[in-house]
């Protein structure tokens, strides 16, 4: 996900104090006081405390543009647009010069899919301070997202000609350009993603490791470090057996707890571990960030490290779901997966959130649709418009060893863009991915029906139009039809 900049107000305009106009003086330094106690608790994410302080500042003094704009940002975060933009536009109302307050409110208009309404308010940023990194960020965060990729790119080169240390610019950048599939240099903008300077300075301190940048590792040991998500961590796990080939004597990876036991299946990991245990790091020569390891091994389009399969299923859970899964008898055997994580900033567009349009897997024959929605979605199995026959085998799911055993006696699985996507290409296994238009993941790259990352076992649906997943069902269905 493209990275925006938005911030509250944390400094007031309206402190300086008047000699010999005691009573205004007062009143003034009473909405002030409470302006900062509210900065305080939204600081520490108190927002209702923080509402409450921000509404009395304005009971005592309603021509606080300061106030205002940090009500309404409070608000923005809640989801509660409606009310927001009144605010936002009073603020802009008492201080129109205010940059902030403007380029606040185009991220929230932004956020509404408001497009051109949003790009005036950066444009009127630019025409007040046309050296804003800030607002050129987030111009090309917008471009890029109405698929504006050249005026994006000139956005984010044109910050970092301002200030090369803007990371947001650089992983925006990064993010375009690995969709793009110009690696060379997205891999080495992607360095400033999110978190990798606090997890450098941390283990920083560490006397006895150093982060691998490419150095010898011949009778070396090094732990690769987990980053992001589930789906992340599958799809470039892949790059351990890279390591192993660079004569490192051990080869460790600390991940999410619920993937340890799929990856101890993984040829070229001497060790896994969850990131809920403790651990010495000193106990290893080097650390690698999961991400990095594309740019170190100069991965290209060509070059990717494609072989399949290189996760497998446990032959002893295996067992346990071909029981389970005997029900389907002679018909074919489809998963299917219609929602993602819930708490993924993108979840509202990769996710299927109307079922009317899973209708039109129904009525197809021969087939047998097994359920592997775990958690968010998981219920949506009594609808009366999902596919049938189908079996929901969520609730006997622990982790992605269990789902892995599942995939591995399926003939397809068809999913919107989840982390049990990358486990059936990681796999080897014939995987339909249906993706969103709006802000699609980079790891899909752009325009694509296939994905390098998984040859000869992935293919990719694409939405044509933001949010309408319909027509992605049908063309599903139509293929689906055909295959059998």
């Amino acid at each position: 996900m493209y990275r925006q900049d938005m911030r509250w107000q944390l400094v007031a305009t309206y402190n300086v104090l008047v000699p010999g106009v005691l009573s205004v003086c007062m009143k003034t330094d009473t909405a002030e006081s409470l302006f900062y106690e509210a900065n305080q608790l939204l600081a520490g994410g108190q927002f209702a405390a923080a509402e409450d302080k921000l509404r009395l500042a304005l009971q005592m003094e309603d021509g606080l543009a300061e106030v205002h704009a940090n009500l309404a940002w409070l608000m923005q975060q809640q989801g509660r647009f409606a009310e927001a933009e009144p605010t936002y536009q009073r603020a802009r109302q008492l201080a129109p010069e205010d940059t902030q307050i403007s380029l606040n409110f185009g991220v929230m208009l932004a956020q509404q899919r408001r497009f051109d309404e949003a790009e005036h308010l950066y444009q009127l940023v630019l025409q007040l301070e046309p050296d804003s990194v800030f607002a050129l960020s987030n111009l090309g965060v917008l471009l890029a997202s109405t698929w504006r990729e050249a005026e994006a790119e000139a956005c984010y080169r044109q910050a970092l000609e301002l200030d090369p240390a803007y990371r947001k610019a650089s992983f925006n950048l990064a993010y375009l350009l690995l969709r793009l599939g110009r690696y060379a240099e997205g891999w080495y903008m992607l360095e400033a993603r999110d978190g990798l300077e606090v997890l450098d300075n941390c283990l920083s301190e560490e006397p006895d490791i150093f982060r691998w940048q490419g150095q010898d590792l011949s009778g070396k040991s090094i732990i690769i470090l987990f980053e992001s998500g589930h789906g992340d961590m599958i799809q470039f796990v892949r790059y351990a057996s890279l390591l192993k080939q660079r004569k490192a004597v051990s080869v460790s990876c600390l991940c999410h707890p619920q993937l340890k036991k799929l990856f101890t299946t993984m040829d070229g990991l001497d060790n896994v571990y969850g990131f809920d245990e403790s651990i010495v790091f000193s106990d290893w020569d080097y650390w690698v960030p999961l991400l990095s390891l594309p740019g170190l091994f100069q991965t290209r389009l060509e070059t990717i490290p494609a072989s399949l399969p290189y996760l497998h299923g446990a032959p002893q859970v295996r067992q346990h779901w071909s029981n389970a899964m005997s029900v389907a008898g002679s018909s074919r055997r489809v998963g299917l997966v219609w929602k993602g994580n819930p708490g993924f900033e993108n979840d509202a567009d990769r996710s299927i959130h109307d079922l009317n349009v899973l209708q039109a897997l129904a009525d197809i024959p021969g087939v047998h649709w097994f359920s592997l929605q775990k958690g968010a979605g998981e219920e949506d199995i009594t609808a009366s418009l999902m596919p049938q026959p189908i079996t929901a085998l969520g609730a006997d799911i622990h982790d992605f060893a269990d789902t892995a055993a599942i995939l591995m006696q399926l003939d397809l699985l068809i999913a919107v863009d989840t982390a049990v996507a990358h486990l059936a290409g990681a796999l080897g296994k014939h995987c339909w991915v249906m993706l969103p238009a709006y802000q699609t993941d980079w790891r899909w790259l752009k325009d694509r029906h296939d994905s390098p990352w998984y040859p000869d076992v992935m293919r990719l649906f694409r939405q044509t139009v933001p949010g309408d997943w319909s027509g992605v069902l049908q063309e599903v269905r139509s293929e689906l039809l055909k295959l059998i």
